[in-house]
């Protein structure tokens, strides 16, 4: 029995690292800080990959003090190679908190999401 046990975590184990083995490399974009200056929504976009034409998109939602709701959908072209790329986009925000949803797409794929909270 114990030899089995072995045999079954030494599969198991070798699963994971085939998986793992797969899927590196898989997230070579990154979406880093977001934050809003000068009636933009700005952030840092990191590309290990080689060069790509991609798409940043923004949705902002309004916080209230119960409740969230759409403000505004944004949304721009870039062109990425490695390193960090400053994104902007500007947008009019009026005074107070809100959720980003920033978004870079491709190819008909979503290449990363993340979600921020920003205030203004």
């Amino acid at each position: 029995m114990s030899g089995r046990i072995h045999l079954v975590t030494a599969g198991l184990l070798f699963m994971l690292v085939i998986c793992l083995s797969l899927c590196s490399g898989c997230i070579s974009t990154t979406v880093g800080n977001t934050w809003y200056e000068n009636q933009s929504v700005r952030t840092t976009i990191s590309h290990a990959g080689e060069p790509a034409d991609l798409t940043v998109q923004v949705t902002v939602f309004k916080i209230g003090h119960i409740d969230q709701h759409i403000y505004t959908v944004l949304s721009t072209p870039v062109s990425l190679s490695r390193g960090d790329t400053l994104v902007t986009i500007p947008v009019d925000l009026p005074p107070g908190s809100y959720k980003l949803y920033v978004y870079v797409l491709g190819d008909n794929d979503r290449k990363t999401a993340v979600i921020r909270d920003i205030t203004v």
